[in-house]
Formats: C-alpha cells, structure tokens, sequence
C-alpha cells in the first residue's frame, strides 16, 4: 500500500503526535488534501516512520526525508530502519527507540545517520513517537527530523 497520499496513514501520524505532544504536526489547512500533500512534498522537516516489524522496516517518508538520506520512495520503504544508522550508532539509535517506546515520545534527540552514498549526518532536535491510533494499536514509530548538519569525517 501507497502511504504517500493516504489519508487513514497521514490521521495515524498526525493524531498520534497531538495526542502524545499536545501539539498538531501540521497546520491547518482548508482541505485535508492540501494537509496531506504538504506534508508529503513541502515539509521542512524530514519526517520517516517504521513498521512494527521484528526488524522494522520504513512504511513512510516524506520527500524531504528522501533528498537527506539520498532514497526514491521504492527504496525507502524496502530499508529496514536499522541500516539508517551505520553500525557503530546502531546500539546507540536502539537504546534511544527503547526509551520513546517507554516514554511514549522524546524530543530533543541528536544522532548520526548514514545516506544511501554513505554520507553521515548528525539529525539534531529531533522528535520520535509511537504511532499509537485513537483505539490504542501501536503501529511503529515516526521521525520528525527539523534539522541536520554534515559530519565531516
């Protein structure tokens, strides 16, 4: 399934952040195709999200999450959320994942990141999430990334 434009996805990213943040993701927009559209083409965030998986694997990420870490959305949503971190980080990057399971949510976050090419990245105040819909279901964890700077190796 196509979660680009999906409006059920697009409530599952967008309600769970106000719900666990007290804040909306988006802005209101006059129609909720244009909400949708935005966050996917004109975001200027990187926004990812990864499945449920027993190796997680990303179901979601906006045209902006694609141009930083270097993927067409084929590729992106065939990558499991593991390889985004270059081995050394990967413990680091779980530990993390761990505590917004815990926590539900954690802002703030700063890490290194690995593009397709192999360029490494520093994500800086980043905020990861559960994707918890209205029923309770979890259904993996999202990414807003506001920020990135070069790691000059």
């Amino acid at each position: 399934m196509d979660l680009r434009t999906d409006l059920n996805y697009f409530n599952l990213l967008t309600g769970s952040y106000a719900r666990l943040l007290g804040s909306e993701l988006v802005a209101r927009h006059e129609r909720t195709d244009d909400a949708i559209g935005w966050l996917y083409h004109d975001a200027p965030f990187g926004l990812l999200a990864h499945n449920t998986a027993d190796d997680p694997v990303f179901v979601y990420g906006n045209r902006r999450a694609q141009t930083l870490f270097g993927y067409e959305w084929d590729e992106l949503t065939a990558l499991p959320s593991r390889l985004s971190a270059q081995a050394p980080e990967r413990r680091e990057r779980q530990t993390f994942l761990d505590q917004v399971t815990r926590d539900g949510f954690v802002t703030g976050y700063r890490g290194v990141r690995i593009a397709k090419s192999g360029r490494r990245f520093w994500i800086e105040r980043a905020t990861v999430w559960q994707l918890i819909d209205e029923h309770g279901t979890l259904h993996g964890q999202a990414a807003m990334i506001p920020h990135t700077t070069p790691l000059s190796d």
